[in-house]
C-alpha cells in the first residue's frame, strides 16, 4: 500500500516538475510586469493579475494533488510540508521552491553535474538572486507611495535588497510601512542564513582540501635516489 502510494506521488511529481518551473518563472515574471508596469496600462496589469491568478490555481492544484496522494492526514502533510504550504499562501516566495525543483531534476541524473560545494554555492545563490529580486518587487510595490518614504524607485529598492541580504544595511534606504518592515525581517533573516551556508560549505571545503594535502606522501610517494 505504501509502496503504491510513493510510485503515485513520484510519478505526480516527475510528471509536473518541469511545468511548474515554467509556471514558477510566469508567475514571477507577472508579478514583475503588474508592479512596474505604469498604473495607466490597465491593459498590461490585467493581463499580468490574469497570468498570476492561473499559475496560483497551477499551484493550488498541485499541492492538492501532493497532499492526497501523500496518503497523509491534512494536519500531518501541512507539518511535514510546511514549506510548500508556505510557498502557497505567500506565492513570492516561489524561489525557494524552484531551487527545490531544480534539485530534484539534478537527482534524476546518475551523477550531479557540479560537486557537493559548488552545488550548495549554485542553489544559495540562484535562491539569493530570485528572491532578491521577488523582495525587491514587493518592497516598490508598498512603498513607492508612502508618506515619507525613501524606496521611491525600483532601483532605490534593488539597492536595498543588495544591502539587506548581505546585512550591511547602509541605512540611506529604508522601509516605513508595515508590510515593507515585515519583508525587511524575511531578508535580513534569509541574508543571515545565505552567509551561514556559503560560508561554512567553503570553510568545509577548505578543510577537505588541507586534509587531503596532509594525507599525500612527501613527494608523492616516491623514494629519494630512486
Amino acid at each position: 500500500m505504501h509502496e503504491a502510494t510513493a510510485e503515485r506521488r513520484q510519478r505526480w511529481e516527475d510528471l509536473t516538475e518541469v511545468p511548474l518551473l515554467i509556471a514558477s518563472l510566469l508567475y514571477l515574471a507577472a508579478y514583475a510586469v503588474y508592479v512596474l508596469v505604469p498604473p495607466a496600462e490597465h491593459w498590461a496589469r490585467g493581463i499580468a493579475l490574469a497570468v498570476i491568478a492561473g499559475t496560483w490555481l497551477c499551484f493550488a492544484v498541485d499541492y492538492l494533488f501532493r497532499m492526497l496522494l501523500s496518503g497523509l492526514r491534512p494536519l500531518r502533510f501541512l507539518r511535514t510540508h510546511w514549506l510548500d504550504t508556505l510557498v502557497l499562501v505567500l506565492p513570492l516566495l516561489r524561489p525557494l521552491r524552484l531551487v527545490q525543483i531544480y534539485m530534484a531534476l539534478q537527482r534524476r541524473r546518475e551523477r550531479p553535474r557540479m560537486e557537493l560545494y559548488a552545488r550548495v554555492v549554485a542553489y544559495a545563490g540562484t535562491a539569493a538572486v530570485l528572491l532578491g529580486f521577488a523582495g525587491a518587487l514587493a518592497v516598490y510595490q508598498h512603498e513607492r507611495y508612502a508618506p515619507g518614504a525613501s524606496i521611491v524607485t525600483f532601483g532605490d529598492s534593488v539597492w536595498w535588497v543588495c544591502t539587506t541580504l548581505t546585512t550591511v544595511g547602509y541605512g540611506d534606504v529604508v522601509p516605513v510601512t508595515a508590510m515593507g518592515r515585515t519583508i525587511a525581517a524575511f531578508m535580513m533573516a534569509f541574508g543571515l542564513a545565505l552567509l551561514g551556508a556559503v560560508t561554512g560549505s567553503f570553510s568545509s571545503w577548505l578543510i577537505q582540501v588541507f586534509e587531503r594535502d596532509e594525507k599525500r606522501p612527501p613527494g608523492n610517494g616516491k623514494t629519494p635516489g630512486k
